[in-house]
């Protein structure tokens, strides 16, 4: 397994090496100008043109984009991402503020889908070819299918202006700080985007035991008198579980594509805000900073699952 590891990270590597200089391109050819988002405007009346190809001398700016990358990656190989245009603070510094409360967000997320995910999984597979199969499919699809941004406003509409009963915005009420008040936050967000990941769980979890309960061990285990419940929770189960712990690594940037878009329908102050008010600011180094986290992120996740598909499954080697 160590030879595996050591060629997939060398192979990671690369790659991020590669999606660094992708990401480094796209952002420097996108329209607009940063330092005309950051000068003000009265700056510029006596100056004028002067004055923003001076700002963009000092930004490094006005070379081309090959010198740009290679200084830039001169410091990032030291951990030294540059600073943001907008508050001239260091790149990482404003990431790690970000990152707790999507972490929150994510992890709640996930549970709460899980959770969701396989009791419906297991009582679809049971009840397979049923009016309740079909119930639980129709629901899965439908979370599939319907985006998680109209899920929110749509939740947002009935359950905070509607019925008053859970907040919409922000992790916390001003003057009511307490862990109650943040869990009455949390809800709405983390429950829909649950909801985004929740239906493809249900699908797995259902056809990795329907396999698994036409298996020949338990129809042995049935014979010898052992209950519907035991064969369930101590045989197939486990077994059906094994596919799924590879597809929740793998779906966790997918999460994360989720909270972007749902930290914006509840001013949720987490990354993805972070992300959407930078390309608004063309704030390039955060934009940057954030692109190479999601890519670390997904980097991570596929070595993840093939190594936790092996520690889950003796059968599978690693070569």
């Amino acid at each position: 397994m160590a030879a595996f590891v050591a060629r997939r990270l060398g192979i990671s590597a690369a790659v991020f090496l590669l999606i660094s200089i992708g990401i480094f391109v796209l952002v420097r050819a996108a329209p607009g100008d940063p330092v005309s988002m950051m000068v003000n405007p009265e700056d510029t009346l006596d100056g004028g043109q002067q004055f923003v190809e001076a700002k963009r001398r000092e930004l490094g700016l006005d070379q081309p984009v090959p010198v740009q990358y290679l200084a830039w990656l001169r410091h990032a190989l030291t951990g030294d991402l540059g600073y943001s245009y907008v508050s001239d603070r260091p790149v990482l510094g404003v990431l790690a503020e970000r990152l707790p409360p999507t972490v929150e967000l994510m992890g709640t997320a996930l549970l709460i889908a899980l959770v969701i995910a396989v009791p419906l999984g297991m009582l679809a597979a049971v009840r397979r070819n049923t009016a309740v199969d079909y119930m639980i499919a129709a629901l899965s699809v439908t979370t599939i299918s319907i985006p998680s941004f109209f899920l929110g406003i749509a939740a947002v509409y009935v359950l905070t202006l509607k019925l008053g009963v859970l907040p919409s915005a922000g992790m916390s009420t001003p003057g009511q700080a307490g862990v109650l008040d943040a869990v009455r936050h949390l809800i709405l967000p983390a429950l829909i985007l649950s909801l985004t990941i929740a239906g493809p769980f249900v699908r797995y979890v259902r056809s990795g035991l329907i396999d698994e309960l036409d298996a020949d061990y338990v129809r042995t285990a049935e014979a010898k008198g052992a209950t519907t419940l035991r064969v369930l929770s101590r045989h197939a189960l486990p077994n059906a579980l094994i596919p799924l712990v590879t597809v929740v690594a793998l779906r966790i940037p997918h999460l994360l594509a989720g909270a972007v878009v749902l930290e914006q329908v509840f001013a949720w102050p987490g990354m993805g805000q972070l992300a959407v008010s930078s390309i608004g600011r063309q704030d390039y180094p955060v934009i940057i900073g954030f692109a190479l986290y999601v890519a670390v992120l997904v980097l991570i996740c596929n070595l993840a699952a093939d190594l936790l598909y092996a520690v889950v499954d003796p059968r599978v080697r690693l070569t």
